[in-house]
Order: structure tokens, then sequence, then C-alpha cells
């Protein structure tokens, strides 16, 4: 597993489950190989950043 964690978009793959969050706040937990929707604030592309970055 990486050291850091980077910024995802919203179609990417998780590279790591956990709990990530969107541009907007809000907080999600995703598993492995599950893609990054879109914001479920906005419903639109955003961001994502793991909980522990």
């Amino acid at each position: 597993m990486a050291d850091r964690y980077d910024e995802y978009r919203t179609g990417q793959g998780v590279p790591v489950g956990g709990q990530y969050q969107c541009q907007a706040g809000q907080k999600v937990s995703f598993k492995e190989g599950e893609e990054f929707p879109l914001c479920p604030a906005t419903g639109e592309e955003t961001t994502w950043t793991h909980e522990d970055r």
C-alpha cells in the first residue's frame, strides 16, 4: 500500500478500500475496485481523497 493518497476523480477506480471525502465534504465508504461516483451533494464530477490523507 502507498504511504500517501492522491486525489481521484469521478469515474476512476478505487485503489484502496476505505472512507473517502468528496470536494463538498461528503464522506462515503468504497471497496477496492469500485468506481468513484458523482458528488453525492451536487450530482457533478468531483475529486475524492482518502480519509487517511
